[in-house]
C-alpha cells in the first residue's frame, strides 16, 4: 500500500524535531537531510503579516517504510510537537485534505 505525508504547516513552530528525528533514523551526516524546515517570511501580504515554517521532505524520505512495516509510527510524525505531520494511505489523502481545509496544507508522496 502506498502512503503520503500530509503536512498541516499552519501549526508548525519551526522546532525541527522532525529534522533531528529523521537524520537520526536515516543515519544522515552533516549537510545531509531527509526533512528540512524552511522559513517563509516574515512578509506583509494584504496588510497582514505572515510568517510560516514549512517541513520539506527530501528524496531521502521514504516515509519510514521500515518502521511502518514493523507497525511503528514514522519518526517525523511521532516527534512533531505541533502534530502537523501525518502519514496516511494514498486512498485517504483527498478526504484528509478536505477535513483539514485548504489553507496551509500540503501533501508529499515519495
Amino acid at each position: 500500500m502506498q502512503h503520503a505525508m500530509i503536512i498541516d504547516y499552519k501549526y508548525c513552530t519551526g522546532c525541527e524535531s522532525c529534522v533531528v528525528s529523521c537524520a537520526k533514523e536515516k543515519g544522515l551526516g552533516a549537510g545531509e537531510w531527509g526533512m528540512k524546515v524552511e522559513q517563509i517570511g516574515p512578509n506583509k501580504i494584504g496588510g497582514k503579516w505572515e510568517w510560516d515554517y514549512v517541513p520539506v521532505p527530501s528524496r531521502a524520505c521514504d516515509l519510514c517504510a521500515e518502521r511502518r512495516e514493523a507497525g511503528k509510527v514514522p519518526l517525523c510524525e511521532l516527534h512533531c510537537l505541533a502534530k502537523c505531520i501525518e502519514i496516511v494511505p494514498v486512498e485517504d489523502v483527498s478526504k484528509r485534505l478536505a477535513d483539514l481545509g485548504e489553507h496551509k496544507v500540503c501533501c508529499f508522496m515519495p
